[in-house]
């Protein structure tokens, strides 16, 4: 438990990820800022889908109080003006990073949902707030955090980040590959292909720039969350890996005080879709900690 709170807040940028990426900045004009929560909320993990000139930004929900994220959807139309906002997903564990995808004549969705013990790929019945369990991505012993499916060269890839109790002091990055989207997925053999707590824990889209993937990786070396990087990958290939990360994206002064942090930039056509963070110091935030505790060990007495 602590004092110190990560509220995330999520913009729209009308600047393509290439050109942001490229430039090493997020540029602080023109952003559209999603709506602003209740005290000891957030949104974060945000991705953007196109659909009959409707920009649907799907994001995880969530509240201190509870500890239990959700994904919800902000539609908007080409103005970038708020038409509609709707629950997305809810499951009985925490979601968050729901990465929202086309593929074989279908939408998909791919959120974080270790607590659930599995990975589950979504099916759109419904765009944008139906969906369907299609299948369980099988990764054998890991537990995957944050997955990026990514479609190259004829096989599809995963990145991820194995969940470990307690965390790893040394951040990993692991591969799958697989010849369908529904699997079977293979692990890569020389899993993990990095070790760095500044760039192994995916953040976004990936996107083949300069003639190289390159994937959004969170730096977390100082704090979580604390910049987004491009990881670069000059061989990926089922046999070989080989990467080096570039510079932290910089994060605009004119954002403050959501300057402290930044782990997600993702693609959604000509616009980017990202989160900014700032840390909240606050006696009511230890009382919501305190609490919640409360709350478990009565429930386990009882």
């Amino acid at each position: 438990m602590g004092l110190r709170k990560d509220i995330w807040r999520v913009g729209i940028s009308n600047v393509p990820l290439d050109a942001i990426i490229e430039d090493g900045c997020v540029r602080a004009d023109p952003v559209a800022w999603l709506p602003a929560l209740k005290p000891f909320q957030f949104m974060a993990d945000p991705f953007g889908f196109w659909k009959d000139d409707i920009l649907y930004v799907f994001v995880e929900t969530f509240d201190y109080r509870t500890r239990h994220g959700i994904i919800e959807v902000f539609l908007y139309d080409t103005g970038f003006r708020l038409l509609e906002q709707r629950v997305a997903l809810s499951e009985p564990w925490h979601l968050s990073y729901p990465f929202v995808f086309e593929a074989d004549g279908a939408i998909w969705m791919l959120p974080e949902a270790y607590h659930s013990g599995k990975l589950t790929l979504y099916r759109a019945q419904s765009f944008p707030d139906v969906w369907e369990p299609a299948c369980v991505i099988d990764l054998g012993p890991d537990v995957a955090v944050d997955a990026t499916p990514f479609y190259h060269d004829g096989l599809w890839w995963l990145f991820y980040t194995p969940a470990s109790k307690p965390p790893k002091p040394v951040g990993e990055l692991h591969l799958a590959f697989a010849e369908q989207l529904h699997g079977p997925w293979t692990r890569h053999p020389g899993n993990p292909v990095r070790l760095h707590s500044a760039s192994t824990r995916p953040g976004g889209t990936p996107r083949v720039l300069r003639g190289q993937v390159m994937l959004p990786v969170q730096d977390c070396s100082w704090t979580y969350g604390g910049a987004i990087r491009p990881l670069w990958f000059e061989k990926l290939t089922p046999e070989h890996v080989v990467t080096h990360a570039g510079s932290r994206i910089k994060i605009p002064e004119d954002f403050s005080p959501y300057t402290e942090g930044m782990h997600t930039l993702s693609a959604a056509g000509a616009v980017t879709v990202f989160d900014v963070k700032r840390t909240e110091l606050s006696a009511h935030g230890l009382s919501i900690e305190l609490m919640r505790e409360t709350r478990k060990i009565l429930q386990k007495l009882c």
